[in-house]
């Protein structure tokens, strides 16, 4: 089958491998420009254009696509029987959706229409679901609102991060869309009962709120493991915190408000219950586990986080 690959970051890297090994003909691969990154900020190529490269695929990085005819005329002229996108960055417009003879087919994070948007992992796991998965989606001019092709889950533990559940999800997706380019399922529209919507995360959403319960602040820090990350501050500086246990209760000698270190293992009151961090990080050191990080900076009980 001839297609085009549409997608930017690591999510997408192995569909773009299991679609090139499997023997489709990868017209055209678009992912995002270049841009600055790490902390020397040198221009670097997103890690889409970086394994279509190693692989010999010609990459497109145009910077927009919804108001750029030039852009929809050479995406109609690589006479493609499909397009499969995932997590690309750039809206299509009608005009690029249209152009594949089966259209352009989504490979999104979630159990659709449960988590339409930008970041869907992370919003699962924030909301406490038991279960996600990925969606093989057929594209329509809709923000996430195509008729699935195909659907399967994956659970949800007490343990699981983002970092973890983006590789599985991953993997899954890849698996996956080589199936529905084969299989060709038949669409099936989504449901309007039961959608909700994960929007773009920014740096604030990780600002941990001690007021919280100890079962929301959990699934938070693993829910944005590894970015944004969660933090707090202490004594005004910020302190991440990479790692927590829940406590279902207040240690016997310790008791505050929220956001009060209540003991020397480091347990924070929280809005309901308690946390002990296990993993934590100031700025511009390194991360270290609570004991080690203790040894060299006293937080000594009483102490507020995040005033």
């Amino acid at each position: 089958m001839r297609i085009a690959f549409m997608g930017s970051p690591d999510f997408a890297v192995p569909a773009l491998r299991a679609l090139h090994t499997a023997g489709h003909t990868i017209a055209a691969v678009y992912c995002q420009p270049a841009r600055p990154a790490g902390r020397g900020q040198s221009v670097r190529p997103c890690p889409v254009h970086s394994a279509a490269e190693a692989m010999g695929l010609p990459v497109r990085t145009p910077a927009r696509l919804r108001s750029d005819p030039e852009a929809h005329a050479a995406f109609q002229a690589l006479d493609l029987d499909a397009a499969v996108v995932a997590a690309y960055g750039l809206i299509l417009p009608p005009a690029m959706l249209q152009a594949p003879r089966l259209g352009c087919i989504n490979i999104h994070a979630s159990l659709l229409p449960r988590w339409r948007g930008a970041a869907p992992i992370q919003a699962a796991i924030l909301a406490g679901d038991a279960q996600t998965g990925i969606t093989i989606m057929q594209m329509d001019a809709g923000l996430d609102t195509g008729a699935m092709l195909l659907r399967e889950s994956v659970p949800i533990t007490p343990d699981t991060t983002t970092d973890q559940l983006h590789d599985q999800l991953a993997a899954l997706g890849a698996r996956m869309i080589v199936s529905a380019l084969d299989s060709r399922p038949n669409p099936v529209p989504q449901p309007e009962a039961g959608a909700t919507y994960a929007p773009k995360l920014s740096r604030e959403d990780g600002r941990i709120d001690w007021t919280q319960g100890a079962d929301h602040i959990d699934r938070q820090v693993r829910a944005f493991d590894p970015w944004p990350g969660t933090f707090t501050t202490l004594a005004g500086a910020p302190l991440k915190i990479l790692a927590v246990r829940m406590l279902d209760s207040h240690p016997a000698d310790g008791s505050g408000p929220p956001g009060t270190v209540l003991d020397s293992a480091l347990t924070v009151a929280c809005g309901q219950d308690a946390i002990r961090v296990l993993r934590l990080q100031l700025a511009g050191r390194a991360a270290l586990e609570t004991g080690a990080f203790l040894r060299g900076h006293s937080i000594p009980p009483g102490t507020v986080l995040g005033s």
